[in-house]
């Protein structure tokens, strides 16, 4: 009997062009240097995100105050200001790495069961302990 060599080669081909695909999609290993890395990275975006933030804040005051003065020269009644929390500098950047977690078997997570100072069975029978009998299910 023949085999169909026409699907078996195209069927050998799709997985041929379709596997360079399936491992450009595999992230890269991640080592603490990398991660490192990626912790400042998220560290840096949040720092200009506050940045952005108080210069925001700023142009908006400057905006308020420059509208006001006009309207006061127009002899406008401008309206009552809102009370906001003032503008506060984020400061410069720094970065401190957090702390390396201990492994979870330094944490004591896995540690063995203290060592037993009775043993778990007793000199009672156990008619005495159970006085009922028990059900049959």
């Amino acid at each position: 009997m023949k085999k169909p060599t026409l699907s078996l080669n195209f069927c050998a081909l799709v997985l041929a062009l379709a596997a360079p695909v399936a491992w450009a999609k595999l992230p890269p290993p991640a080592t603490p240097e990398a991660k490192a890395k990626a912790a400042e990275a998220a560290a840096k975006t949040a720092w200009s995100a506050k940045v952005d933030a108080y210069k925001l804040c700023q142009a908006q005051d400057r905006v308020a105050a420059k509208y006001r003065a006009s309207a006061a020269s127009a002899a406008k009644p401008a309206p009552a200001a809102v009370a906001t929390p003032p503008c506060t500098d984020p400061g410069p950047f720094a970065f401190a790495p957090p702390p390396d977690a201990k492994p979870i078997e330094a944490a004591g997570a896995h540690s063995p069961a203290t060592t037993a100072a009775s043993p778990p069975s007793t000199v009672q029978p156990d008619a005495t302990v159970n006085p009922a009998p028990k059900k049959a299910q």
